[in-house]
């Protein structure tokens, strides 16, 4: 960490009462093979260009950002950004969720903000700052109005763009194996790598107004529009609802899936006869083959179980959005 950056560990985290606006950064270093560790002085200089305080870690491991985070809270936080792709989202709101408890946005809980350095970065495009440089997100955010979003919630784990059963949790598990992709390659090869060994599971999936089982490509249940970078899963999504929008998507041959990929990325798949669209406040899935495998804001999960129960919790995190 260079001379701008004060830890939090190093300066107490008592700081919040001071008369400044204060940050309190939590950065993966690992982000943007490497970008995020050497963006961190900047961000730090542009918060105090712009007249906050500023408290900053990085994590050092997974699963650090929820601790740092849930931390952070319990000291004072109001402001916490997360600087890093979805998995850092994904690690500082759960910690910001389960520090707060079942209160919600509605009732002052903290802000999260965003400076994106990843790949896919699928929330920073729901808060107003994807595609913009630390320094200049750093100067959206501190202009930017805070806005009560929903989460969803499995196993105890909240996930704030998107879950997902079958295919999707199979190209996170591929493209972890793959670290040297970058860029768009990042989000095609995986797929077209996973595809070729990928067998679909034999699900069920229970919603109210939806029922079906059968052999499927994918579950993906989403509180943003996109997932895995380019992918339109849910066009018509909006984070604040009170609503999970689920892309059911049928087994389907190579040919068929050739057509279909291009279409998601448009967001023009819903009339294919493969796919479902339908909205729910809660979902049940169930594995008939074997346990299941979820992803979580692209962070791979096991948990050894054949079934799960997915819910919306409306407005409980309370975002950053830039204008």
């Amino acid at each position: 960490m260079g001379p701008e950056a004060r830890s939090a560990a190093g300066s107490g985290l008592n700081a919040y009462n001071g008369p400044l606006v204060h940050a309190h950064v939590i950065l993966n270093p690992a982000a943007g093979r490497g970008a995020a560790a050497r963006a961190l002085d900047p961000i730090v200089r542009e918060f105090r260009r712009q007249g906050w305080g500023v408290e900053a870690e990085r994590t050092a491991r997974p699963g650090d950002g929820v601790e740092l985070a849930a931390r952070a809270v319990r000291a004072g936080a109001r402001h916490v950004v997360a600087v890093g792709g979805d998995g850092t989202v994904h690690e500082v709101a759960n910690g910001l969720l389960h520090a707060t408890g079942p209160v919600g946005a509605q009732h002052g809980a903290p802000l999260l903000g965003v400076v994106p350095i990843g790949t896919g970065n699928d929330f920073a495009k729901l808060v107003g700052v994807y595609r913009h440089a630390p320094v200049h997100a750093v100067q959206r955010l501190v202009t930017a109005r805070p806005v009560a979003f929903d989460v969803g919630r499995v196993f105890d784990e909240y996930f704030v763009n998107s879950a997902g059963v079958g295919f999707g949790a199979e190209v996170v598990r591929v493209r972890n194996a793959m670290p040297g992709l970058s860029g768009f390659l990042s989000y095609l090869v995986p797929v077209f790598r996973a595809f070729a060994r990928f067998r679909p599971p034999r699900l069920e999936v229970r919603a109210s107004g939806f029922g079906e089982t059968g052999y499927m490509m994918m579950v993906e249940i989403c509180n943003g529009t996109t997932a895995g970078g380019s992918y339109r899963f849910a066009p018509a999504a909006l984070p604040g609802d009170g609503r999970l929008d689920v892309c059911v998507v049928r087994r389907v041959s190579l040919a068929r899936f050739l057509l279909a990929v291009p279409r998601v990325m448009r967001g023009t798949h819903g009339t294919m006869r493969e796919v479902a669209l339908f909205q729910t406040r809660s979902l049940t899935l169930r594995s008939l083959e074997g346990p299941l495998v979820l992803h979580l804001d692209g962070e791979l999960r096991e948990p050894d179980a054949r079934q799960c129960t997915v819910r919306v919790e409306p407005g409980r995190l309370n975002v950053l959005v830039a204008q």
